[in-house]
């Protein structure tokens, strides 16, 4: 049984990673987002700037709120930080991050936090 403060197990079959398979994920993560942001700029979507640190990668939005998404490589997990809070995701079996409390899919998620926090709809 899970409090509030104690997250429950994922509702979902976490895949088994080697490092490298984790830190290749990760990156194909980043690399995504990335690229989307790119073509929103030429495109004229929104104004996005991302600046990338190591696994880290900060989204600031044209009213200056951000989106951080940021590796943990201890925990295997994928991190996001939104206005509408603090998110965790493992990768499931079928090669997809997922939320650990909802199962909620990563590109799903962010391309909501996105939408709200620069008030257009985007899609990752």
């Amino acid at each position: 049984m899970s409090t509030p403060d104690t997250p429950s197990a994922p509702s979902f079959a976490v895949a088994t990673l080697s490092d490298a398979q984790y830190h290749e994920a990760v990156q194909a993560a980043l690399a995504r987002i990335e690229r989307t942001i790119d073509g929103w700029l030429e495109g004229d979507v929104i104004d996005i700037d991302a600046a990338r640190t190591g696994g880290m990668l900060t989204l600031s939005l044209p009213d200056r709120s951000q989106l951080i998404v940021n590796a943990q490589p201890p925990l295997q997990e994928l991190w996001l930080a939104a206005r509408r809070g603090g998110f965790h995701f493992k990768m499931d079996a079928g090669g997809a991050w997922r939320d650990t409390r909802t199962a909620q899919e990563f590109f799903e998620l962010l391309s909501a936090c996105a939408s709200e926090q620069g008030r257009v709809t985007l899609r990752f």
